[in-house]
């Protein structure tokens, strides 16, 4: 069976990437576009709502889904975000905005139940992450674009990595680059620290340069999903997936 990863925790993502979907298909054909989805308050309503808004993941909500995990003998890999962006562009370690969530995943990860992995020190590209009133902030909810200097890729990547391994009292040795979103400036932040593995559904966007000392692992390789999944479907939809992954 695929091992589980679960990503977005402790983003604010998942409150300001506020975009709608213009385009409605079936079987690859559209019976409906709306052009004005990106307007206003439509983004952030049915049927238009593409991602946000939706509410962090809480410590009782855990706490179930990690027993289900345990009943199944799944070990997820749950990819954290170090920082909440907030709407004046201020960053808030994630065990301090989410102190419940933060203790009940450190014990479990203690007790090896679960793999941290680092998703990114914002999720966004900070100051230019709040929703826009006619238009999509999607893409400035990818980190780490190749265009970005090289100094916020080393210093999101080496900042990010303080921050979860002081908290965590672990190594952590998986980046989850948010979005999918990384490069060549991305790796050659990572060489000077303990990650040893990359996690995305593609290899970086401007280089097809081999890694050394890191490995890449596509996500063919395992279930990837949100902590939006878990916070919007709830426990029927993780025992239904489980199923079908058993099943695989």
């Amino acid at each position: 069976m695929k091992n589980v990863r679960i990503d977005d925790i402790g983003a604010s993502t998942k409150h300001f990437n506020q975009w709608g979907k213009k385009r409605f298909s079936f079987k690859g054909l559209t019976y409906f576009y709306f052009p004005w989805a990106n307007y206003f308050f439509l983004k952030r309503h049915w049927p238009f709502k593409g991602w946000a808004k939706y509410d962090e993941l809480t410590a009782d909500e855990w706490q179930k889904y990690l027993k289900i995990f345990e009943e199944h003998k799944i070990k997820p890999i749950v990819a954290v975000t170090a920082s909440w962006v907030d709407e004046k562009s201020n960053l808030i370690p994630f065990p301090k905005k989410f102190p419940e969530e933060a203790s009940v995943l450190k014990k479990a990860a203690g007790e090896k139940k679960i793999i941290i992995a680092n998703h990114g020190l914002t999720h966004c590209v900070v100051g230019r992450h709040l929703p826009y009133l006619r238009h999509s902030n999607r893409k400035m909810h990818r980190e780490f674009w190749p265009d970005l200097p090289n100094e916020l890729h080393r210093n999101h990547i080496v900042e990010s990595q303080r921050m979860l391994e002081e908290y965590f009292e672990t190594p952590i040795t998986i980046l989850v680059p948010p979005g999918n979103v990384w490069g060549e400036k991305t790796y050659e932040a990572l060489r000077d620290t303990n990650i040893k593995t990359v996690m995305a559904n593609r290899y970086m966007l401007d280089s097809n340069k081999p890694m050394v000392g890191i490995e890449f692992v596509k996500d063919d390789n395992f279930f990837a999903c949100h902590d939006r999944d878990f916070k919007l479907k709830g426990a029927k939809w993780l025992y239904k997936k489980i199923k079908e992954l058993q099943n695989e």
